[in-house]
């Protein structure tokens, strides 16, 4: 898609719900440094940076079920490099992390336009909030949820039924933005309207075909209200 020009008419949803990683932070560095170090404390194997882009998206202990030699992934050892992954990313949250460029701009002018905001990651709830709190604290998020116990992850459409019980908001007045399949499939799932992003960790090709609306190239393209909300 290219850059539209902008429109200011209303929008048909009242409020966006975001994913974290991927759509509105570039934390892949800090995810993939911490992951390593867990593999390496364990004795396994680490990865290249560009391994962790499939391997995100599903929760800590599915990334560790990637990144695992097959011949490890038992839950005793995943439930280790995930214990060993809180640790280290505590440390390390935000060395490397920052906004996607344009983000900024975009927040300002949504919020400016009355259109409410949510995240729905699944990165653990605290490290959620930790990392709205510290990278987005200009922008007011009405509901920010990460993975919680009890809660089944993205891309079960529970989280998202709750995002849209909180705001009081049937799900089919909500979109979801994010840069994965698990994204794309939540928004599906729930009964959210779906746009992927292609700055993130996975390609143009698997949001389309896991069920994108639309798919856009640069964050302030969301401020084209007509071209998204139509």
């Amino acid at each position: 898609m290219s850059k539209p020009s902008l429109s200011s008419g209303p929008p048909q949803f009242p409020a966006i719900v975001f994913d974290l990683d991927g759509t509105l932070i570039d934390s892949l560095r800090d995810i993939a440094e911490a992951a390593n170090a867990a593999l390496r404390d364990l004795g396994f194997p680490v990865h290249p940076l560009e391994s962790y882009r499939q391997f995100v998206g599903d929760g800590v202990r599915v990334l560790f079920e990637r990144a695992l030699p097959p011949a490890d992934r038992l839950p005793e050892v995943v439930t280790d490099c995930a214990a060993g992954f809180a640790r280290h990313y505590a440390q390390g949250w935000n060395r490397h992390t920052r906004l996607y460029p344009g983000i900024g701009e975009m927040l300002d002018e949504v919020s400016r336009r009355g259109i409410r905001l949510a995240v729905l990651s699944n990165k653990p709830h605290p490290f959620t909030c930790q990392c709205v709190n510290h990278f987005l604290p200009a922008w007011h998020f009405e509901v920010v949820a990460g993975q919680k116990d009890g809660i089944p992850k993205k891309p079960d459409p529970a989280g998202a039924w709750a995002v849209a019980a909180e705001l009081g908001l049937e799900p089919a007045r909500l979109a979801y933005v994010g840069d994965s399949s698990v994204d794309m499939q939540t928004a599906r799932n729930a009964g959210l309207d779906p746009i992927g992003v292609s700055w993130g960790f996975r390609s143009r090709e698997e949001l389309w075909q896991h069920g994108a609306r639309l798919v856009i190239d640069d964050p302030r393209q969301l401020l084209d209200i007509k071209a998204v909300w139509a």
